[in-house]
């Protein structure tokens, strides 16, 4: 039976969201992998080193002992204990009452909003930045406002005098990413004390995305600062964090929330009424990253820190490309504009001839913001030849485009 008004209209909250770019462009580059063609992956946020084998075995074992049911929200003891020392040897002060296992770090994310932001408050959000960040805004029902993360003299500043500047009374909370993506950028410990005095004196809340802590390449131990860490900071600051980066677990979706113990029975029922509990036998695994072995991390680090180095060599020797040195994360945020200008091509269209003519997937700088108009997104967390191969290709299409 059909009815001549079709169908009901959509919810109106679904305008707010946006999607990854890096899913968008991944799935042009496998079309094109499916005609034949040779194509270097720098798309996806992905490191190509294996899952912990210890992670692996933990998991598999809890699977053939059948640990496959409904377990507590908040997340198995044996984890959430092993969260507690980790965040213990960066600094923070967690007990139990703070910690929460999530099915991936998403959730977390959305949950922090949720628990923190009532329609009309904004939220101070750094761009370029994480394209999911004001679609999380938005549907907590607020209203994003961006502080700038800029280049300043060949380096990625953040000015703390700006972000104070944009507080307004209805300014709730203000969302950290450090290590950064795109651009590497990653906060001192002094920066944490200064967002820490401006949390304090505007009563804001401090949502902090710490994905990629262990990947600060400043640190010998690759241990990014944590807001969280500052003295009184942990009962204003919600951590969102979890295991695909530097444990290299991405397809796992484990994540996990460091929250003031104030929180923590709201954060709670947010999992009740969303996954019930992230599954048991992955959890499991993660007991084993975290607490076991962390010599697939340091070597991950180690590595990625050598491909950073020559990969941002390889990109600085393009004609018209500059990238400044991230000092965190695995991304190569490129500054192409001198390219573009001799091209007469925008970031998108570059981006786009750049995969359908040459092979080489980035994400292009618009989708994480329009600061980021002019600047393609490069992943280096893949071997060291695809990244010369990407930055050989990268030279022919520059010359290809009148460059």
């Amino acid at each position: 039976m059909s009815s001549v008004l079709g169908a009901p209209p959509r919810a109106t909250r679904l305008s707010a969201l946006a999607i990854e770019g890096a899913f968008a462009v991944a799935a042009a580059a496998r079309a094109l992998e499916q005609q034949g063609r040779e194509v270097i992956h720098l798309e996806l946020g992905q490191p190509d080193f294996p899952s912990p084998p210890h992670a692996i075995a933990a998991g598999i074992g809890a699977l053939e002992a059948d640990d496959a049911k409904y377990t507590a929200p908040a997340g198995i003891p044996e984890l959430r204990e092993a969260l507690v020392a980790y965040a213990r040897g960066r600094g923070i002060p967690a007990t139990l009452g703070n910690v929460v296992v999530t099915s991936a770090a998403k959730p977390m994310l959305q949950y922090a909003l949720l628990l923190t932001v009532n329609p009309g408050d904004e939220v101070l959000i750094p761009s370029p930045g994480f394209p999911i960040y004001p679609s999380a805004v938005r549907l907590a029902g607020g209203t994003e406002r961006y502080y700038g993360i800029r280049l300043t003299d060949g380096r990625w500043t953040v000015s703390w005098d700006e972000i104070e500047s944009l507080i307004t009374p209805r300014t709730r909370a203000i969302m950290l990413n450090s290590p950064h993506n795109p651009t590497g950028w990653t906060a001192t410990a002094d920066d944490m004390v200064r967002i820490g005095l401006l949390a304090e004196q505007h009563n804001l809340w401090v949502i902090s995305d710490e994905i990629y802590s262990g990947l600060a390449y400043d640190y010998a131990d690759g241990i990014a600062p944590s807001a969280a860490a500052v003295p009184g900071l942990l009962d204003r600051t919600i951590i969102i964090d979890g295991f695909s980066k530097r444990w290299s677990m991405t397809g796992w979706r484990l994540g996990f929330g460091i929250v003031p113990e104030s929180l923590w029975e709201d954060l709670v029922a947010l999992v009740i009424n969303n996954t019930s509990c992230a599954p048991p036998f992955i959890q499991r695994g993660g007991v084993a990253a975290v607490a076991g072995s962390q010599d697939v991390v340091h070597a991950l680090r180690r590595s990625l820190h050598e491909r950073r180095d020559r990969f941002v060599a390889g990109l600085n020797s393009v004609p018209g490309v500059h990238c400044a040195l991230p000092s965190g994360a695995f991304y190569a945020f490129a500054d192409i504009r001198e390219l573009l200008a001799r091209t007469g091509l925008d970031t998108q269209t570059f981006q786009s001839k750049l995969l359908q003519e040459f092979g080489v997937a980035g994400c292009p700088g618009t989708d994480f913001g329009t600061i980021g108009d002019g600047f393609i997104r490069f992943s280096f967390a893949t071997a060291a030849p695809k990244l010369d191969r990407g930055v050989e290709l990268l030279n022919a299409a520059a010359k290809a485009f009148g460059a």
